[in-house]
């Protein structure tokens, strides 16, 4: 009897097999047929200025040093998809960025304040972010797909102070900044939305340090660029 059970068990499973073989295992399935298609994004950043030095920072004692450090953030954006070919997307994500800048700076002894005086500012900043993306998309393995990203973008900060006139200001920047970004994100399909994790790094290319001589520290500043490393969730139907 048992080898009689067995033998039912046996033929059963093989049986269901076709049954099984054509039940859906895609998620979204009609997904990649579409033109174009919306999304939300969120996520955090970490963002820093690149300083480039002039002379008069090297030859005279004013600043014993001046050292930028990572700050965190936050950003909100909406997401424009549109298919150019099977494996080529362009991507359109404009964005709020909220983001800070560090700075560490420490007076030598010919400054004209107190001798040795070590000050530690931050630089806030809300981006208008605006960036265009190739986005470069593997075969989907079921549910899962890999790709990679790159593009250009344009930035206004709208809390720039370049035109500010406050006198406790230490440091003046320009509200314009293009550069690049590139990136990899991995998409997740669900049901109803594609669960989108993504990494990518955000460079400006413009010089971002406004020329206010009246400040010392501008006058030891040749240059600044900003850096920005972002991970975001995008939410896409």
């Amino acid at each position: 009897m048992k080898r009689g059970y067995l033998l039912v068990i046996i033929i059963l499973l093989f049986s269901a097999r076709p049954a099984l073989a054509q039940r859906p295992l895609l998620n979204m399935p009609e997904h990649d047929d579409k033109r174009y298609y919306f999304g939300i994004s969120f996520g955090f950043n970490e963002s820093v200025y690149q300083i480039s030095y002039t002379s008069s920072f090297a030859n005279t004692d004013t600043f014993r040093r001046i050292q930028p450090h990572w700050q965190p953030g936050f950003n909100l954006g909406l997401i424009g998809n549109l298919k150019l070919t099977n494996f080529v997307d362009l991507r359109f994500v404009p964005s709020l960025s909220f983001a800070s800048k560090n700075l560490n700076y420490e007076y030598g002894p010919t400054a004209t304040r107190a001798v040795d005086s070590e000050v530690n500012k931050t630089i806030e900043s809300i981006y208008m972010h605006l960036p265009l993306q190739l986005k470069f998309k593997s075969d989907r393995i079921k549910n899962f797909r890999f790709y990679g990203l790159a593009g250009g973008k344009f930035d206004y900060d709208l809390a720039a102070n370049a035109r500010s006139h406050r006198p406790d200001e230490f440091l003046k920047v320009s509200p314009v900044d293009f550069g690049y970004e590139i990136g990899v994100g991995f998409e997740f399909f669900n049901p109803n939305f594609i669960f989108s994790p993504e990494i990518k790094l955000s460079q400006g290319l413009t010089n971002q340090l406004y020329p206010d001589h009246g400040l010392q520290l501008t006058n030891a500043i040749n240059s600044l660029h900003t850096r920005m490393i972002v991970i975001s969730i995008h939410l896409e139907g």
